[in-house]
């Protein structure tokens, strides 16, 4: 039996396997506890039935990301870069669990009375991603200050696994649960069971233990072929999703400091050549093909990107505020509308360029649409996009630069299409004639004339603006001859 030192009782982990009792405990880490504990000489357990409350995350529909409270069966809660899922890859015990991504946070709004013994937490990987790491938080003076309870927990594979914290906590107790990795991998969370010895109403009500095993379900069987995941509704989508740089690095751009104004930032969503003196993006690159586009609505959660190093400013939704331009997407939020995640992606600040109004809301956007309309008769595309120079006018008129100097205000927005039919050997059939390549290249002002069609240029221009080697992945006579020609065919 283990007793309180300080005023919150450390609750020892004790990590469930489908070969192991779910109060098998790990050997004890070496140095001091998250906090401190003693052991106590064992004594007779009183006779007392204990009763189990249950957060099974049946009662929530939230499907965004962005920081909402969210009523639950056990009562408020708030989910931070946290979702409630509902698809095929959410493994989960009923129909709903939490869904977590980098950052994520489910915090109890509410507190469970003083008695709780035991916590049992289900977790397991979203869909096939990367394992995670998470930790269990406890506070007891309402939320002001948390402590971490016992050890830090990975998760990895697809199956429901059962983590088991003992210990008990003498005061009213509320949680939070942390996403603490620096990776990629999503995270499902499932029941989470606050375990009394006297019977007191925890989270909101008497329930039962979920009948099912330790280690849950096992992973769904894919039934798509080729990398296009499965869709949330389990309907089958045309096209493929290809390489993100598949036409090449614009500026030989690598993930290494040494080279902060042409850092390489690759998600599955795109590829970014990053300029942290500017606080813009020289270049983002991307695929679309119908196996991208989708139903997931537009999630609008504007942040910082995590991933990038410390020691780079972090441009942030405020560093626009006021400024009369908008976060001007360079991979569109309609571009990546498969799933959830897809769509937040392409909000991040990263994928942001300070974008006269008229541009970003009219040129941009018609030019945006017939992209995508392409993309819905047939074709896929291979887009990259950045912008150049510095000074824009937007509705407040001209500016250089925004957020103290942080972020530049680019003088021109420009972008590559390379369009095909569906199919593949993409860079085969390129080469050998079979794709239309259009570039354009256009002020960041309110005066930009809504035909796109209007600022087609070559992309041999666009190199000579820019300095980046487009279309490098291709054999430097096809180079020459696509990079040459300006575009003319029918847009309408």
């Amino acid at each position: 039996m283990i007793r309180l030192l300080t005023s919150l009782l450390p609750l020892l982990l004790a990590a469930c396997s489908q070969n192991a009792p779910e109060t098998t405990r790990r050997p004890a880490p070496t140095g001091p506890p998250a906090i401190p504990v003693q052991a106590a000489p064992e004594q007779a357990a009183p006779a007392q039935v204990r009763a189990a409350f249950i957060e099974t995350f049946e009662a929530a529909e939230k499907g965004s990301y962005a920081p909402a409270d969210e009523v639950l069966g056990s009562g408020s809660w708030r989910l931070s870069e946290a979702l409630i899922g509902s698809s095929d890859q959410d493994h989960k015990n009923g129909a709903h669990a939490a869904r977590l991504r980098l950052g994520g946070r489910l915090t109890m709004n509410f507190d469970a009375p003083a008695g709780v013994r035991r916590i049992r937490v289900t977790s397991a990987a979203y869909g096939q991603d990367a394992p995670s790491t998470w930790e269990l938080w406890g506070s007891q003076d309402a939320g002001r200050h948390y402590r971490r309870i016992g050890a830090a927990v990975r998760t990895e594979g697809p199956r429901l696994v059962v983590t088991t914290f003992e210990g008990g906590s003498a005061q009213a107790l509320r949680l939070e649960i942390r996403k603490t990795d620096s990776g990629s991998g999503r995270l499902n969370l499932d029941d989470v069971v606050l375990e009394t010895a006297d019977g007191t109403a925890v989270a909101g009500g008497p329930a039962t233990f979920p009948t099912k095993t330790t280690d849950g379900r096992p992973q769904p069987t894919p039934t798509n072929a080729g990398n296009q995941p499965p869709h949330p509704s389990g309907a089958q989508t045309p096209g493929t999703r290809d390489a993100n740089l598949a036409l090449g690095n614009p500026s030989g751009a690598t993930a290494s400091l040494s080279t902060p104004n042409n850092y390489l930032l690759v998600r599955p969503q795109y590829a970014v050549g990053y300029h942290a003196r500017r606080g813009t993006p020289t270049w983002v690159s991307w695929h679309l093909s119908a196996a991208w586009l989708g139903s997931a609505p537009r999630q609008d959660d504007f942040r910082p990107d995590p991933a990038l190093p410390r020691q780079f400013y972090a441009v942030a939704p405020r560093s626009y505020s006021s400024s009369g331009f908008n976060r001007g997407h360079n991979c569109p939020s309609a571009d990546r509308s498969y799933d959830l995640d897809d769509n937040s992606a392409t909000f991040l600040m990263t994928n942001m360029i300070p974008q006269a109004p008229n541009n970003n809301q009219r040129t941009w956007a018609a030019l945006e649409d017939w992209t995508r309309a392409q993309v819905q008769r047939g074709q896929e595309a291979y887009v990259i996009m950045g912008s150049y120079g510095q000074g824009g006018t937007g509705s407040n008129g001209f500016t250089t630069t925004l957020d103290q100097g942080r972020v530049t205000v680019p003088a021109r927005i420009w972008k590559v299409l390379v369009l095909l039919p569906e199919g593949e050997k993409d860079l085969q059939r390129i080469a050998a004639g079979q794709a239309r390549v259009i570039a354009l290249d256009t002020p960041n002002d309110q005066q930009v004339s809504p035909d796109w069609s209007r600022y087609r240029v070559s992309v041999d221009a666009l190199e000579a603006a820019t300095g980046l080697d487009l279309l490098s992945a291709l054999p430097l006579p096809v180079q020459e001859k696509l990079e040459a020609t300006v575009d003319a065919s029918p847009v309408r």
